[in-house]
């Protein structure tokens, strides 16, 4: 049976641009959300959205329904992203002139509820999470969202990845392994 994804696309190859359309509405989130935790720099990942749906636009007539639509996606926007990231400026640190007030404090949002200790202990696991995430090798990190996040098979995050099977479940747990560690859960250390 084929997925209404795949319908989309081959409508699209067959000339209905309107299919593009829903497909982009469908899916440039999670490509989003995912780039972004590829790249770290949400303005470079929304220009890699653009990038990948683009590549799907010059892709279409070669469009072969062999594969869900969503690992086909996927392995485009990665491969956008690790692109992006062989580029020797990604070498330099950058810094968003979004991420805080003028003094350089990181912006915290205010509320009644839940208590700020509470919500001081959130915004550092948080953090803690997120640096952790941005410490793991691109293709850990790349499997653990695809499998966790994006809920792929381990086969069509194999695919995506352009790997075995085998070498997924281990990235996955290596990646598992490393942020246990780093949050504090793991074992031994």
């Amino acid at each position: 049976m084929v997925d209404d994804d795949v319908r989309l696309m081959l409508a699209f190859r067959g000339g209905d641009d309107r299919a593009f359309d829903a497909l982009f509405e469908r899916w440039a989130a999670r490509v989003l959300r995912f780039l972004e935790r590829m790249v770290s720099e949400a303005g470079v990942a929304e220009d890699l959205v653009q990038e990948t749906f683009l590549r799907v636009w010059r892709a279409r007539e070669r469009y072969e329904p062999g594969a869900r639509f969503s690992t086909w996606l996927f392995t485009i926007a990665g491969n956008a992203a690790r692109n992006e990231l062989r580029r020797p400026f990604r070498r330099a640190s950058h810094e968003s002139l979004d991420d805080g007030d003028e003094a350089g404090a990181p912006l915290a949002l205010t509320g009644e509820d839940p208590p700020s200790d509470v919500l001081v202990d959130a915004q550092r696991a948080g953090q803690g999470l997120e640096a952790a995430l941005a410490e793991l090798p691109e293709r850990q990190r790349s499997a653990l969202w695809l499998r966790a996040v994006e809920g792929l098979s381990y086969a069509e995050v194999a695919e995506a990845l352009a790997t075995s099977e085998k070498s997924v479940k281990a990235l996955i747990h290596r990646a598992r392994v490393t942020l246990a560690k780093a949050m504090g859960c793991g074992g031994s250390g």
